[in-house]
């Protein structure tokens, strides 16, 4: 009778030693039904709505309707997805930036007057975009590996926009970088006007104009004044 039970015993475990499934991300029985761009679609949405912090597991699943289980597929935990999350973000911003930069035409004021509007319209129709900049880089004034990635990203635009300016200016290297600062810091408040509640169409239609006229199309005619006061390049390490 013992034999017999050790028998079975001894059966039973190899049995089971059959069935047992090497460990693999994701929980018993939960399959990837989405992929890991739809999690990060829906944390990016989590910033929008509430910054960094905002962007929680369990609440993205349940928006999601699925389980927690799904995360474990695509990301090993919530560092990996708020990482996965902005180096998306990274990656979009310069590829986005590389194509203004390569693009160019005979006419090199609306060659400017082009990336200003793709700079405004960057912010997406319902500011969504543009929301999710302002949350990062407030993020980032705690992360000192996402306040370099900024760094990054600001000094290729400022690049990019001075040697929009270049071509206008005749070669001006000094105006091209003092109004490629300026037209940047310009951009940035519109946007922050922009994020505003009540703005709309119109407030961005204004905002478009105004920089355009004041910092594309005068400096541009012939004879404008192309020096600024004197210690103005004092600061201008600061912006790149």
């Amino acid at each position: 009778m013992a034999r017999q039970t050790r028998g079975g015993a001894a059966s039973k475990g190899r049995a089971a030693a059959r069935t047992v499934k090497p460990a693999r991300r994701g929980d018993a029985g939960e399959s990837p039904r989405l992929g890991p761009d739809q999690w990060l679609d829906a944390a990016h949405a989590a910033v929008v709505a509430g910054g960094f912090g905002n962007v929680r597991v369990l609440p993205l699943a349940q928006a999601l309707g699925i389980t927690r289980g799904s995360f474990y597929w695509h990301f090993a935990d919530h560092a990996e997805l708020v990482a996965a999350l902005i180096g998306r973000w990274h990656r979009r911003e310069i590829e986005a930036d590389r194509a203004l930069e390569a693009a160019s035409t005979d006419d090199p004021l609306a060659d400017l007057v082009a990336v200003l509007d793709a700079a405004l319209a960057r912010g997406g129709s319902d500011l969504a975009d543009l929301r999710f900049e302002l949350a990062l880089r407030s993020h980032g004034r705690q992360d000192p590996a996402v306040a370099e990635m900024l760094a990054e990203v600001d000094a290729l635009r400022l690049g990019l926009i001075a040697a929009k300016y270049r071509r206008i200016l005749g070669g001006d290297a000094d105006a091209a970088e003092d109004l490629a600062a300026l037209l940047y810091v310009a951009v940035a408040g519109a946007h922050q006007a922009l994020a505003r509640p009540g703005s709309d169409a119109a407030v961005a239609t204004y905002l478009r104009d105004v920089i355009a006229e004041h910092l594309i199309l005068r400096p541009a005619q012939p004879g404008a004044p192309q020096r600024a006061a004197i210690g103005r390049r004092r600061g201008r390490g600061a912006l790149s």
